[in-house]
């Protein structure tokens, strides 16, 4: 069970730290290719999508059923699922978006430019740090049950927190000019990904019953689901053109599925 623990929570450890990838996108290369990260984005939240509705919830479906019947258990595992697209639902209304923070212009307009960059860039550490930390116990109580669905997710996750990292950090270095404090700050908001895990673990050790991963599983497919529609295509839209992003979610359900067929 300690090698288990151990396992899901370095998966956990990599899809957050991921962000220091984008981080040093911000300095490293002048340009990106726009296209290749629409790919990515579209690609990370096919592998989302498909694991929510076919593995996940039917597995959260499967354990609530067996304890407490067909028609009640269905009722619970639904009920979970909108929880979970809820609460990151609630998260993302209350926590400013690092896409487009709610500022008023004119409180903006009296800033210098660098001030401007700064503050986005501490604005979308903060959104990011909370954004991600659901994503770790998703990651986390994943990895735990099944290693290998755990590591689909973590990659997945991984791809998406790479444009995360340089939304952070690169406002940042061109306000500072400090690739150290840019790479830092983005290196930080990733790590709230294992301290969601870790936190998962203290309030799940003693409960993860079948139950309790009935419910978690059902709520981590919302919240999986609501990431992918709400974060993951409008940016890859954004970063390239529409059928880019459609391959690339294709592509990543093509690939979840023989992931699935072949370690199942």
């Amino acid at each position: 069970m300690d090698n288990t623990i151990l396992f899901a929570f370095l998966l956990t450890l990599f899809a957050g730290l991921s962000t220091g990838i984008g981080s040093l996108m911000a300095f490293i290369s002048k340009e990106f290719n726009h296209k290749f990260l629409a790919g990515s984005l579209g690609f990370s939240a096919g592998v989302m999508i498909y694991v929510s509705f076919v593995e996940i919830f039917p597995e959260a479906k499967k354990s609530l059923v067996t304890l407490y019947g067909y028609k009640t258990g269905y009722l619970y595992t639904t009920i979970a699922f909108f929880a979970g697209i809820a609460l990151i639902a609630a998260i993302d209304k209350f926590v400013p978006s690092y896409e487009n923070p709610h500022e008023p212009k004119n409180f903006e307009e009296g800033l210098s430019k660098e001030h401007r960059l700064i503050r986005m860039g501490l604005f979308s550490a903060l959104a990011i740090a909370i954004h991600n930390f659901p994503e770790g116990l998703a990651t986390f109580i994943s990895g735990l049950q099944d290693p290998s669905l755990g590591i689909n997710i973590a990659v997945a996750i991984a791809i998406h927190n790479i444009p995360e990292g340089l939304a952070v950090s690169a406002p940042i270095y061109y306000a500072t000019k400090s690739k150290r404090k840019a790479f830092g700050l983005s290196f930080l908001s990733g790590l709230s990904e294992p301290l969601g895990a870790l936190i998962g673990f203290l309030i799940f050790r003693d409960h993860l019953d079948q139950a309790s991963i009935g419910f978690v599983f059902s709520g981590v497919a919302g919240i999986m689901i609501y990431i992918s529609l709400d974060e993951l295509l409008p940016t890859a839209e954004e970063f390239g053109e529409h059928h880019i992003a459609l391959w690339g979610l294709m592509s990543g359900m093509v690939v979840m599925a023989v992931s699935l067929l072949l370690f199942s």
